[in-house]
């Protein structure tokens, strides 16, 4: 089953999460953000999947950034949207996906190691 793992190449987190999946010999196509950007269908299907908290990275200096009357309006689905595409490094990364949705938000090696060997 392919799987798409979706972030920046600057990253760390995608870097390592990278390194994993190639060490681990699992098949997967990268997604930039920067270059092939988000469409507002793919994250209407990731909010049906997760919480707009769970997709959005509070923590990057990207949110940290908003004007207080953006971050209120995060909770709002549109302009959550809106928000991201046009600063999609504020999406947690990395997001991998299969053909069924989200499999994972963040790296940690535990739990890919546990994703994956389900998979088998």
């Amino acid at each position: 089953m392919p799987y798409t793992l979706y972030g920046i190449p600057n990253c760390d987190t995608i870097k390592k999460a990278k390194t994993w999946l190639d060490n681990n010999e699992v098949e997967y196509q990268f997604h930039n953000y920067k270059t092939d950007n988000i469409s507002s269908l793919k994250l209407e299907t990731w909010f049906k999947q997760q919480p707009i908290d769970k997709v959005i990275n509070k923590a990057s200096s990207t949110f940290r950034k908003l004007s207080d009357s953006d971050k209120a309006s995060i909770s709002e689905q549109n302009a959550a949207i809106a928000l991201i595409q046009n600063q999609p490094s504020m999406i947690k990364r990395p997001i991998l996906e299969d053909a069924s949705g989200i499999v994972a938000i963040g790296f940690k090696p535990e739990l890919y190691s546990s994703i994956f060997s389900d998979s088998k």
